[in-house]
């Protein structure tokens, strides 16, 4: 077979002109659109890649806001716990102070209903003795003691000091219209005689003097010089122990 140089330059030619129109019109296009695509899954990726790294920041963000959360619920727990620790101690604090309070009260009224009590007891007691020595006394009362009386009371009355008798004398001014003196029993003579010697010797003048008697003096006398009384009698010696003792109580 003869080979024919025209067919085989034509057909190159064909052949060029092809590939020439392939590349052309099918080649390019082709590779434009992979380029694009190339491109678009490229460009998505990194979108995507993007969109990663934001959730990741999201990610940590919210991680981090939920240990700040935890950290804030804790230290509100522990300062939670603390003013009910601080406030349970106040109320405790004021509990015992009303129940020392209370505690006080209690003892002072106890205190108080034991010494009224007591009080009580001893405003019995001095009624009965105060009747028992009135009795007692009332058995033993009689002329004798009240002239041992009679005596103390003038020995008093002569051994007065005297800026004692001074006092007297000033402290009724002008001199009384009489003097009085009292006695459980008579007198006798004698023992009047020398009370009003006495009771001269401290008036330092001329007074009048009655005698009367007082049977509920029990024993001894009661003299009075205006606004001044001595009593030197078992009654006035009885009432002075009982104000002593109601004094003391």
């Amino acid at each position: 077979m003869e080979l024919n140089w025209s067919t085989v330059v034509l057909e190159i030619l064909n052949f060029l002109i092809l590939v020439w129109i392939l590349k052309r019109f099918l080649y390019q296009p082709v590779l434009d659109v992979v380029a694009r695509r190339r491109a678009g899954i490229e460009k998505t990726l990194a979108d995507a890649e993007s969109r990663q790294a934001e959730a990741l920041s999201l990610q940590e963000q919210y991680e981090g806001r939920l240990a700040e959360w935890e950290r804030e619920r804790q230290q509100a727990r522990a300062a939670l716990a603390q003013e009910l620790d601080a406030e349970r101690a106040r109320k405790l604090a004021d509990l015992q102070t009303n129940l020392e309070q209370e505690r006080e009260k209690l003892r002072v009224a106890e205190d108080r209903r034991q010494a009224d009590a007591l009080h009580e007891l001893e405003e019995t007691a001095l009624r009965h003795a105060s009747r028992f020595t009135t009795q007692l006394l009332q058995q033993a009362a009689g002329p004798e003691l009240e002239a041992r009386l009679v005596d103390l009371a003038i020995a008093g009355l002569t051994a007065l000091p005297a800026e004692r008798v001074a006092g007297l004398r000033n402290s009724y001014g002008k001199p009384p219209e009489a003097i009085v003196v009292a006695s459980a029993f008579p007198l006798a003579e004698e023992q009047r005689h020398r009370l009003g010697q006495a009771l001269t010797g401290i008036a330092d003048a001329e007074i009048a003097q009655h005698f009367e008697q007082d049977s509920t003096l029990l024993a001894g006398v009661r003299i009075s010089i205006g606004a001044w009384v001595l009593g030197i009698n078992l009654q006035d010696e009885l009432k002075g122990f009982l104000e002593l003792a109601h004094a003391d109580a």
